[in-house]
């Protein structure tokens, strides 16, 4: 089992169209063996602490392997609209990680 958080950051004034790409991307997580565990989209008052900016939003999801998260990654239907993603995000940290 895989963990993947990501942290989403938005270009102003594309939020509507960032919302069209997961309407795609988010679904076909499952395509793959993979759950999204949580979706958040953080106010500054839910910060206590922070040296970064925040994002727009962070996501939890997790994959049954590597391999069905590189699946996920390459999948061509999602292929055909990751200009929408082009257009709305300015920039996304992706971690990965294990349960401990």
């Amino acid at each position: 089992m895989i963990f993947v958080t990501q942290l989403i950051y938005i270009i102003p004034g594309q939020e509507k169209v960032f919302d069209e790409f997961e309407k795609i991307a988010i679904p076909t997580i499952s395509k793959y063996n993979g759950r999204l565990l949580f979706r958040v989209r953080p106010t500054p008052d839910t910060f206590i602490e922070n040296q970064i900016e925040r994002p727009y939003e962070i996501h939890l999801a997790e994959f049954d392997t590597e391999q069905d998260f590189e699946n996920f990654k390459h999948d061509e239907e999602r292929k055909k609209f990751l200009h929408l993603k082009e257009q709305s995000i300015k920039s996304s940290i992706l971690i990965q990680g294990t349960k401990l």
